[in-house]
């Protein structure tokens, strides 16, 4: 039977939880957003010696689990190095890295997508490279992409709780330590999956409006 006063418990760790889980998607979206497109502007290359590279890192970590890349950088790396990182941090950089290999792929058609002719302008202007991708190419390429990326968000969102088994106290952690405790399991993991289901409806509907006004924006 659903009991109210278990709602009122459970919340101060349910927004820690949250608090957390926030910090480590918006951490690792940043980063996969910013190593996706490196990946893709160097898969972009003439050159073997810079496009190959960024091939064979997008396809080993594409061809790993997310779960196993956790565990090994959060209890190997320290054995390798000599340090390793926090649960949070390395649930961030594991996540960030894991989705870059994704969102390199939807850079890399965004920018195929670009017409040829564009290309052709900026050469012609004698723009740099990094001028070409800044004010030609990526203002054309990144709005019809958005979507997709929104697509990685919500999905990165719904991993999160995989960081409970680094030790990270996620939302899904801090409603299992409190099931745990309390004997108490329906409050607060209905409380967490209304929760995600409100976030990635959020996280979907910004991602929207936000391409309606890039795409307003460059029109």
């Amino acid at each position: 039977m659903w009991k109210w006063e278990v709602v009122w418990q459970v919340m101060p760790d349910i927004v820690s939880g949250l608090v957390v889980t926030l910090e480590a998607v918006a951490g690792g979206m940043i980063l996969a957003l910013l190593l996706g497109l490196l990946w893709a502007v160097m898969r972009r290359s003439k050159s073997h010696v810079i496009s190959w590279p960024a091939w064979g890192v997008v396809e080993f970590v594409r061809s790993t689990p997310l779960l196993v890349q956790l565990f090994f950088v959060y209890y190997v790396m320290i054995d390798i190095v000599g340090r390793g990182f926090s649960p949070l941090m390395t649930g961030i950089l594991v996540l960030g890295v894991h989705y870059s290999c994704y969102t390199a792929e939807v850079y890399r058609a965004g920018l195929d997508a670009v017409a040829r002719g564009q290309w052709n302008a900026a050469k012609a202007l004698n723009l740099t490279p990094y001028q070409t991708y800044r004010y030609v190419i990526l203002p054309q390429a990144i709005p019809p992409i958005l979507p997709n990326l929104g697509n990685y968000l919500i999905a990165m969102l719904k991993e999160a709780p995989l960081l409970s088994t680094i030790t990270v106290l996620e939302i899904l952690n801090e409603a299992k330590i409190f099931g745990n405790e309390h004997y108490r399991y329906l409050e607060p993991l209905t409380i967490v999956g209304v929760l995600f289901i409100l976030l990635s409806l959020l996280a979907g509907l910004s991602v929207e409006w936000l391409r309606r006004r890039t795409a307003a924006m460059t029109s």
